[in-house]
């Protein structure tokens, strides 16, 4: 029975409310008992991995269409401009040229490009080497103009992508006033860029009055429904294709310049048109994690109680976009009574930011957890117990009680890794300082409706899984089948997942927000008992039992009596028929804060002569409710740790100060961690069901691992060497710098009168 119901979703912070149709009940249905079951948290091989590695998984950039074209995009070189002319004439005389398009034929070209990396026009040829020998024949009369590229500049003259944010909770004043320690300091995050090994792309092709979109996405859904409004088609005459995809991170949410340049290119030349981004247009112009200055204060009575919590939040957006929740930490994480922020997302001359793996909340912790570090150095008090002191057992952003949180049981386990901490500090030899130092984690990841998907047994006693989602190479794809093999009683080699097309099967949500798992897991969980509901009915009136005596088990249909038959011996009634179990996702729980939480503990070693710094150690525990996969799972937590130690010791977008042109466009200038970066990594999953979420009480684990690590690292590099370190990266250069404000800060205290 279909229901109506009206519920709260949650992506990356942005709560909404919505109507959504509910097919069935999936919250009828009983959790899983905590721990392993036949299948749903053992670890599984992904069951596309042979594929991907083989180079038999077809990507969007191994789509070869008859007939197909290939587009290259006119770019602006300067940071603010205006296009006076633009002539394409030289440019259509070349052999292979099929076609061109600029301001005037669509929308996402631009006549005053607000930054360096905006597109401008594009060019269709045979080739891609024919379009862009083309490209350079366009001719280009620019106006350069005088482009705004500081933030604070920026804050001062109110130019901002949105409203400033203000929040205050309590009397922030009277409870710094009653602070026994009061701790200020200044935080700069970088800006950092996505950078995934498969660059934006798109195919576009009109199949009679069906466009088709072949895509590298994050939402199949979303494309659909944007491409159709600003097509002003019927959303069912758009067709979105994304059968695999070589990653994300939250900049591929939206279809981007390049999908329309290929759709109106499609449209001009009666052909498939690719347009494919280049790595030095990935870095250009598909969004990046704004860098951010943070000014904190905090106040503790000496018991080490905080009493108050104050920040100043300046995000450097750029052009476009939206300023993130860098605020959420120092607002959620701990009980604090008293917190006021101030938050500006500055509106500048510079590529637009886009969703990036727990945007704002990466950036926040480092500023909260390396604050808070510097609090209890002057308390005198253990960093962890300054953390287990202040945990909030409600969130006092909203007054809501947590759906549920582990996070005192992440700090225990976390003292066997914290416990080190003496052993790792005396092992520092010569120049060489090493330390410890911990972060903690909150985050969101419960999911929500709408999300749909269908299980269809055939004859053979075998299931697929159909649901028009994506899977952005977390092994989503795997995780469903697992579920609905546990659903069904049948081992995971008898169970596929078919996704990746909005024409063959139903609404799945985006991959973003940590919200694919908890959402979709439970309607795929949903359609497996529906089929399996349907299945048992057969069987009952086959052998002339009840229904309530049978289950499904280990590939047979099992009777409390003793007896047993397998699967395949009632489906094979159906000769050529099916069974179709239809499911969806239910509410979240109504009144209650849906959260992930975690801790990390890093081991350093600094290098006090050279300022170079090198991970040792992470330590990971992370509280995401029920484990599907614990293989995958690992690998998400080590994904993000090391793309946490990418973003705290090497990577930053660099800019001209003076034209705002960016330089670090190609790899061998933006430094991403190697495998000789990679540390030592433990994985310690709770794995303890949300005993209110959903049928199967799992949360997302997607943005979690990413979200602590930065802090963790500059913690213990204060632990190892007394240096403050409050900018990111930790170059060299920076290290130095911090190395030499330490021993300065020490000299002026041992000099100073007692």
């Amino acid at each position: 029975m279909a229901r109506l119901i009206r519920t709260e979703k949650e992506v990356e912070g942005k709560y909404t409310e919505q109507w959504v149709v509910v097919e069935g009940d999936d919250d009828a249905l009983d959790q899983w008992p905590q721990g392993p079951g036949e299948v749903v948290g053992r670890p599984a091989p992904r069951q596309d991995g042979h594929q991907r590695a083989r180079g038999q998984a077809i990507y969007t950039g191994d789509l070869q269409l008859p007939g197909m074209a290939h587009a290259a995009v006119l770019r602006s070189p300067h940071a603010r401009a205006h296009v006076n002319t633009i002539d394409f004439s030289r440019a259509l005389e070349l052999p292979g040229v099929l076609g061109a398009v600029g301001p005037d034929d669509c929308h996402v070209l631009q006549s005053e490009p607000p930054f360096h990396g905006a597109p401008v026009a594009a060019i269709a040829a045979d080739s891609y080497e024919q379009a862009r020998e083309a490209l350079a024949l366009v001719e280009v009369e620019w106006e350069e103009l005088e482009p705004l590229l500081d933030p604070e500049e920026a804050v001062r003259q109110k130019s901002f992508v949105d409203e400033p944010r203000s929040y205050e909770r309590g009397d922030v004043d009277a409870g710094f006033a009653e602070a026994d320690v009061v701790v200020e300091a200044e935080y700069r995050t970088q800006t950092v860029l996505h950078n995934a090994m498969e660059t934006h792309q798109s195919v576009a092709r009109w199949e009679g009055d069906t466009l088709e979109i072949y895509i590298s996405t994050q939402f199949i859904w979303g494309i659909r429904d944007s491409v159709s409004e600003q097509l002003e088609l019927p959303p069912d005459r758009v067709r979105v294709i994304c059968n695999y995809m070589g990653g994300g991170f939250g900049a591929k949410n939206g279809p981007g310049d390049y999908t329309y340049i290929a759709i109106a290119l499609a449209g001009k030349t009666g052909r498939p048109v690719r347009c494919a981004l280049t790595r030095r247009e990935e870095n250009l112009a598909t969004g990046n994690r704004n860098g951010t200055i943070q000014r904190l204060r905090a106040g503790a009575r000496s018991d080490g109680t905080l009493v108050a919590l104050e920040a100043e939040y300046v995000n450097t957006i750029g052009w476009s976009g939206f300023s993130g929740p860098t605020y959420g930490p120092i607002e959620m994480l701990y009980a604090c009574e008293n917190v006021r922020t101030q938050t500006y997302g500055t509106k500048l001359n510079l590529p637009p930011n886009a969703a990036f793996r727990a945007p704002g909340f990466v950036e926040g912790t480092f500023g909260l957890e390396c604050v808070l570090d510097e609090l209890a150095a002057r308390l005198e008090l253990d960093p962890l117990e300054l953390r287990r002191r202040n945990h909030a057992d409600t969130d006092l952003a909203d007054g809501r009680p947590f759906s549920s949180k582990k996070l005192l049981e992440c700090y225990d386990r976390a003292d066997e890794h914290w416990g080190r901490r003496e052993a790792v500090r005396a092992s520092s030899e010569g120049p060489i300082r090493r330390g410890t130092g911990l972060a903690s984690q909150i985050w969101y990841g419960g999911g929500g409706p709408p999300s749909y998907a269908w299980v269809r047994v055939g004859s053979d006693g075998r299931a697929v899984v159909l649901t028009a989602m994506q899977d952005i190479g977390t092994g989503t794809r795997t995780a469903m089948a697992q579920i609905a093999a546990e659903e069904l009683g049948l081992p995971l080699d008898r169970v596929r997942c078919e996704l990746g097309d909005s024409a063959r099967g139903p609404y799945a949500s985006i991959s973003a927000g940590s919200s694919t798992t908890p959402s979709m897991g439970p309607a795929v969980r949903a359609a497996a008992a529906d089929a399996a509901r349907q299945i048992v009915e057969i069987a009952a009136q086959r052998y002339h039992l009840e229904e309530r005596v049978l289950s499904l088990k280990n590939g047979k249909i099992v009777s409390a009596d003793g007896g047993s038959w397998p699967l395949e011996e009632v489906t094979g009634l159906l000769e050529d028929a099916q069974i179709l179990g239809k499911g969806s996702r239910g509410p979240n729980p109504a009144g209650m804060r849906v959260l992930t939480f975690g801790v990390q503990v890093a081991d350093v070693a600094v290098d006090i002569e050279t300022g170079e710094v090198r991970v040792d150690r992470i330590a990971a525990i992370h509280d995401v409710g029920r484990v599907i996969n614990p293989l995958g799972a690992q690998s998400q937590v080590e994904g993000g740790i090391i793309q946490g130690v990418g973003h705290t010791l090497s990577e930053e977008r660099l800019v001209d100060p003076a034209s705002g042109r960016v330089l670090t466009q190609t790899l061998d200038a933006y430094k991403l961690p190697t495998i000789a970066d990679v540390p030592e990594m433990v994985v310690e999953l709770l794995d303890i069901p949300d005993e209110h979420l959903t049928n199967l009480g799992s949360k997302g684990l997607g943005e979690p691992p990413i979200v602590p690590t930065a802090a963790a690292i500059v913690n213990a590099i204060r632990d190892a060497t007394g240096a403050d370190v409050r900018s990111l990266p930790v170059t060299r250069e920076e290290m130095l710098r911090a190395l030499n404000e330490a021993r300065e800060r020490e000299r002026k205290l041992a000099t100073s009168p007692a």
